[in-house]
């Protein structure tokens, strides 16, 4: 990962673990590639109580760039599915905050 780039990791009732960390930092890295502008990320996990076995693995993610800050999250039953679905939503955000910064 590059070295300016920021991930900051917040969990809620949930265990920190590395392999969960090494897996969204993974995930992030072609974001931070992609778009340069991002600085900065920072990730939630939280577990919650769902009638559903399809969610309540919870991950959030915030993205700090130029203009808005971007936010993604999605619920799974499993964090990396969660992980996955909220970096496809912000690759799409991203995509759309760069055609709008070409246009300036």
């Amino acid at each position: 990962m590059e070295n300016n780039k920021q991930v900051i990791f917040e969990y809620h009732d949930v265990t920190a673990s590395d392999t969960l960390k090494n897996f969204t930092k993974e995930k992030l890295e072609s974001l931070f590639i992609k778009f340069d502008f991002v600085i900065r990320a920072d990730v939630f996990f939280k577990i919650e109580n769902t009638s559903s076995v399809e969610t309540g693995m919870k991950c959030g993610i915030r993205l700090s760039a130029p203009g808005p800050r971007l936010f993604a999250e999605s619920s799974h039953n499993t964090f990396q599915d969660a992980v996955t679905e909220t970096v496809s939503e912000l690759k799409r955000q991203l995509k759309k905050r760069k055609e709008s910064m070409k246009n300036y």
